[in-house]
């Protein structure tokens, strides 16, 4: 979104929609910014098996592994969604679009526009059992109650402001929170997130081609 990339800025005023975003401090500049933008993808629809109580995902990324683990307990909607994603290989190709020094890594839009919109499809609110710290691993969503879909942000700090937003983190970097740190954060929030929707990672390759992004997400077998 426009406006200052500074980390502890609060963004300014935005000008489009379908923003799925924690704000660095306790509010968001405005309502319209955090309006949900939703589509279908006809027939298609995402699975929802439940997930083991505690799982591991191995993120092969630009920057080098990082491995989440998952307590189902925290936020057991949230870490199902998150069980059938990478299940799905949805966050194979995902860039991180939007990356704050001291403040979070977003990611979570899918490399093909068609991949993003099948999984359009929101979740319920976890109660906040855990804070957001330094490595929780949180989903994203407007201001809207149930808006959780699959965009996720990794804490690079202690940013336990989020958790009376219902911001309700789900898992935890337990290796390679070192190469999180060193992912590319020099675009800022410079990238547009309903055109990344639109029009996947053909816009971002175009626009930002320093973007660190994931090579593939698998659970530990």
């Amino acid at each position: 979104m426009p406006g200052s990339r500074r980390s502890g800025a609060l963004p300014s005023a935005p000008d489009k929609i379908g923003l799925r975003i924690p704000y660095e401090n306790s509010s968001p500049p405005c309502h319209h910014c955090l309006l949900s933008w939703r589509c279908s993808a006809g027939a298609q629809k995402p699975t929802n098996e439940k997930a083991p109580e505690v799982f591991r995902v191995n993120l092969d990324t630009s920057r080098g592994p990082v491995v989440i683990e998952v307590t189902r307990a925290n936020a057991p909607n949230g870490a199902d969604r998150f069980y059938n994603l990478v299940k799905a290989k949805f966050y194979d190709g995902a860039r991180f679009f939007r990356v704050i020094p001291g403040f979070m890594a977003q990611f979570g839009i899918a490399a093909d526009s068609a991949v993003t919109k099948a999984w359009d499809a929101p979740i319920e609110d976890d109660p906040v059992k855990t804070s957001n710290i330094r490595g929780a691993v949180t989903f994203a969503q407007t201001s809207a109650p149930n808006s959780r879909t699959a965009q996720l942000f990794i804490n690079y700090g202690n940013n336990s402001r989020l958790d009376s937003q219902r911001f309700a983190p789900f898992g935890k970097v337990i290796s390679g929170m070192e190469n999180v740190d060193q992912i590319y954060s020099g675009y800022g929030e410079m990238p547009d997130q309903s055109q990344i929707e639109s029009d996947g990672n053909a816009y971002l390759d175009r626009q930002f081609p320093k973007l660190d992004y994931i090579k593939t997400a698998r659970i530990v077998e």
